[in-house]
């Protein structure tokens, strides 16, 4: 699938859902390999639900380091060096956020977090859908309870079958949205987390969905046809 393919899906689900910001394209750069040529970096280091919120806004391209993820967890979880500790023991989420009644219940929720082995990634490439110039990993869409309905009844209009959604409101469009999509390659659906819904514009009446790559053709497919 070439960029100007993935660009015109992009534009599809715009159209489609009729969207107020764009779907957003990820790519996980593997450690060892470069960035595209002419790539910019980003120009402040943000969290990655920032990013992610930035470039569905602005219709930015750029790509990311690790020093440039001001959030150590999500970071973690993508890849981009090793997980804090404090976060992969769930410490910080019953010591300090008190998010959680016990050490233990912290700690298992966060060992369900879907993670990348730490410094398996080299750099994130972020991207407007219908403005990419690379291919990405996943796309991100973050829209209303309806829209997501839509592309749910988009990704079954071919084959049929049922979205089997995994979240518990931590590391959410890092984990939920990105990680745990490109590792298994299936559609996922997630509520955001208290970082994405303090830190970003993201409303509350808004959800996130995580699209692989492999089902955007399908996906913009069934949504021309429902959406008739």
């Amino acid at each position: 699938m070439d960029a100007k393919e993935i660009n015109k899906y992009g534009q599809e689900l715009v159209d489609c859902l009729k969207l107020n910001t764009s779907p957003v394209a990820v790519k996980l750069i593997p450690k060892g390999e470069e960035v595209p040529e002419g790539m910019k970096k980003v120009d402040e280091a943000m969290r990655h639900c920032q990013l992610v919120d930035r470039v569905r806004r602005t219709g930015e391209e750029f790509y990311t380091l690790g020093e440039d993820q001001m959030c150590k967890g999500g970071a973690g979880a993508m890849g981009l060096g090793e997980m804090p500790p404090k976060v992969a023991s769930g410490e910080f989420y019953f010591n300090k956020l008190k998010q959680f009644s016990t050490q233990g219940a912290a700690r298992r929720t966060l060992e369900g977090v879907t993670k990348l082995p730490p410094n398996s990634t080299e750099a994130i490439l972020y991207s407007p859908l219908e403005k990419a110039t690379f291919t990405p990993d996943v796309v991100v869409v973050i829209c209303t309870p309806k829209q997501v309905m839509l592309l749910t009844q988009a990704m079954m209009y071919k084959t049929g079958g049922r979205i089997e959604a995994s979240f518990a409101g931590k590391q959410s469009l890092c984990s939920d949205a990105v990680v745990k999509t490109y590792k298994e390659g299936k559609v996922g659906v997630t509520v955001g987390c208290s970082g994405s819904r303090t830190y970003t514009k993201i409303a509350d009446e808004e959800m996130i969905m995580g699209i692989p790559i492999e089902h955007l053709a399908d996906v913009a497919t069934g949504l021309k046809a429902i959406s008739k």
